[in-house]
C-alpha cells in the first residue's frame, strides 16, 4: 500500500498544474486557516483540500489522510479541553470557550496538512526541484536539499514499519492500549532507525557526488515549466481563499 506521501502518477488537470502553483495554492490555504476565526470557513477550506485529493484522482489515499489527521488531533483536542478553564461550562470542567478553541485549533491542523501532502502526493520531485531552480531562481543545492528531505520521510516510515514488524515477529506487543507502553515499546526503535539513516544519507551523499552535484545550476535542468491559463485560474482562487480568511 502506498504511503501518504508517494508520488501518485496521473494526467489529471492537478498533475498538469506548474509545480509551484502547486505549492503556492497549498501555501495559500495554510495561511487562509490560520487568518480566519470562522469555523465554516474552516469547513469549507476543508472541503476545497478533499476535492484537490478526487481532482487528483486519489479520493482513497484522501481520505487515509484525513482519517490519520483526524486521529492524530483527538489527542490536541483533549488537551485543549483539559487546560481551557475561560468560558461557560457545559459538563463538569469543559467550557464553551474551550470547546469552541479546541475545536478551531483541530480544524487548523487539519485544513493547513492536508492540501501540502496532497500537493506533494501530486508533483514528482524532480518537477518541484527543477521549478523552485529554474522558476523560483533557488540555488540548486537548497532545492535539492528541500525536496530530499521531503522525499526521506516516506523512506524513514517504511523502515520503522520493517522494524515495528522484525519485533512482531519476536513476540513485541505494540498494539497494546497502554500509551505509554506503547511509548515506552517504540522509543528503543529509534536508535537502529539513526543508524539506517545515517548510512543512507551518506549514501545518497555520495551518488549525488558522483553525479555532479556540485555542477548543477539553473540551466541544468531539460524541462521549461510554463504557466498556462489554468495556473492562473489556481493563483486567482488562492488570493480569493487568503481573502476570504481575512474577512471572516
Amino acid at each position: 500500500m502506498d504511503g501518504v506521501l508517494d508520488y501518485a502518477p496521473g494526467t489529471t488537470i492537478v498533475h498538469r498544474l506548474n509545480p509551484l502553483v502547486k505549492i503556492a495554492f497549498a501555501f495559500c490555504v495554510c495561511v487562509a486557516a490560520f487568518l480566519t476565526e470562522s469555523l465554516p470557513v474552516l469547513a469549507c477550506l476543508l472541503a476545497v483540500g478533499i476535492a484537490v485529493g478526487c481532482a487528483g484522482g486519489i479520493p482513497r489515499r484522501t481520505v487515509r489522510l484525513l482519517a490519520t489527521l483526524v486521529k492524530v488531533s483527538i489527542f490536541l483536542f483533549v488537551l485543549q479541553v483539559l487546560f481551557i478553564r475561560s468560558g461557560t461550562p457545559v459538563l463538569l470542567f469543559v467550557t464553551d470557550a474551550g470547546l469552541r478553541t479546541a475545536t478551531l485549533v483541530v480544524m487548523r491542523l487539519i485544513v493547513a496538512t492536508m492540501p501540502l501532502a496532497l500537493m506533494l502526493a501530486l508533483t514528482p520531485m524532480n518537477d518541484l526541484t527543477n521549478a523552485l531552480v529554474k522558476i523560483a531562481r533557488l540555488p540548486y543545492r537548497y532545492a535539492f536539499t528541500l525536496t530530499t528531505a521531503l522525499r526521506f520521510i516516506p523512506v524513514f516510515a517504511a523502515e520503522m514499519r520493517q522494524i515495528m514488524e522484525a519485533q512482531i515477529a519476536r513476540g513485541v506487543e505494540f498494539d497494546t492500549r497502554n500509551p505509554l507502553r506503547k511509548v515506552s515499546l517504540v522509543l528503543p526503535l529509534c536508535m537502529p532507525m539513526l543508524v539506517g539513516s545515517v548510512g543512507r544519507v551518506q549514501q545518497s551523499a555520495l551518488a549525488a557526488e558522483m553525479r555532479g552535484f556540485y555542477l548543477r545550476g539553473q540551466d541544468s535542468g531539460y524541462r521549461d515549466y510554463r504557466f498556462a491559463l489554468a495556473d492562473g485560474a489556481v493563483l486567482v482562487l488562492s488570493v480569493c481563499l487568503i481573502a476570504v480568511g481575512v474577512v471572516a
